[in-house]
C-alpha cells in the first residue's frame, strides 16, 4: 500500500512540474503520459478487486473502499489533467479538432469506468448467487462492451500519436 500512495503522490507533484507551456506536441504528450497512469490505475483497481473478491463470502469492504477511494482520487486527477489540456488546446492553439480527439478520448474513458465498475459488482454476484446464471450473460455483455470502448480509446490515442508525428 505505501508503494502505491508513494506512486500516487510522485505522480501529483510531476504533474504540477509540468510546464505550461502550449505547445500542442507537449500537450499531446502529455494526454499520452496520463492515459499510461490511467491504465496503471486501472491494473491497480483490477488487481485490488480480484483481491476482495477473494475474501468472500465475509468481504473485506474497509480494504476495498480504501482503494476505491485512491483509485477515484486518481482518475479525478488524470481526467482534470486531461481536460486542462482539452481546454489549452482548444483555447490557447486553437487546435480544435485535436482537441476533439482528446475530448472524444476522455468521455470513452468515462464510459470504460462506469462498464468496470458496472462489471465488478457482476463479478461480485456471481460469487454471491451461483444458482442464478443471467449474471454470466450480464458479465459476458460487459466484457464485450468494454471491449469496444477499449477499442475506441486506443483508436483515438493511434490518431493523436499520428497527429504528434505530423507536428
Amino acid at each position: 500500500v505505501e508503494s502505491r500512495e508513494q506512486l500516487i503522490i510522485s505522480n501529483r507533484a510531476a504533474f504540477k512540474m509540468v510546464d505550461s507551456s502550449s505547445d500542442v506536441f507537449s500537450l499531446l504528450k502529455k494526454v499520452c503520459s496520463l492515459q499510461e497512469e490511467r491504465a496503471y490505475t486501472y491494473k491497480l483497481f483490477e488487481e485490488g478487486h480480484k483481491i476482495y473478491l477473494s475474501t468472500a463470502p465475509d468481504y473485506d469492504f474497509a480494504t476495498f473502499r480504501e482503494l476505491v477511494r485512491e483509485v477515484t482520487q486518481e482518475f479525478k486527477r488524470i481526467s482534470e489533467g486531461v481536460m486542462d489540456i482539452e481546454r489549452r488546446l482548444r483555447e490557447d492553439c486553437g487546435a480544435e479538432h485535436l482537441a476533439g480527439f482528446v475530448a472524444a478520448l476522455q468521455e470513452e474513458e468515462k464510459a470504460k469506468l462506469e462498464l468496470v465498475a458496472r462489471l465488478q459488482l457482476a463479478r461480485q454476484n456471481v460469487l454471491d448467487n451461483p444458482d442464478q446464471h443471467g449474471y454470466q450473460d450480464d458479465i459476458k455483455d460487459m466484457k464485450q462492451r468494454l471491449n469496444k470502448v477499449v477499442e475506441r480509446i486506443n483508436e483515438h490515442l493511434e490518431e493523436l500519436k499520428y497527429e504528434m508525428d505530423d507536428l
